[in-house]
């Protein structure tokens, strides 16, 4: 599944893969806070999350993971995409994936980009069909 992301880093709109199981994730988040305007609001409720409460939020996720290496969104970008290399996927739609490509390389990658993105498989998704193998039958 792929969502536009608009006004992202940097002022730029890109489109992104989405793992139909965070999907699952972000609309009982919003079925359970109804937040007003944006989905993770800041302090301000008018006013999306701020990088540093991000930040934060983070290095919390990574505590209570009990990870004790350094440990920030970057290294999430950068995990998100040794996942897929692993998964053989071509360096080229990872790159689509995780890293938006400067305006001199997009004209590379728009033909893969699309239809490719939409057949990779998240790691989430992966991490997900593994404990549902893992859980004993009820």
């Amino acid at each position: 599944m792929i969502i536009r992301v608009e006004h992202g880093k940097g002022g730029k709109d890109r489109n992104v893969m989405l793992s139909p199981s965070l999907l699952d994730l972000l609309r009982t988040w919003w079925r359970a806070a109804r937040p007003q305007g944006w989905l993770f609001p800041g302090r301000d409720p008018a006013q999306p999350m701020t990088t540093r409460q991000l930040n934060r939020a983070c290095h919390a996720a990574a505590q209570m993971a009990d990870i004790n290496r350094r440990v920030s969104l970057h290294t999430l970008r950068h995990s998100f995409a040794t996942h897929l290399l692993e998964q053989n996927i071509d360096v080229r739609v990872i790159r689509c994936c995780s890293v938006t490509p400067s305006s001199t390389t997009t004209a590379l990658y728009t033909r893969v980009a699309t239809k490719t993105i939409r057949e990779v498989m998240s790691p989430l998704e992966h991490i997900a069909r593994k404990v549902e193998k893992a859980e004993p039958p009820t």
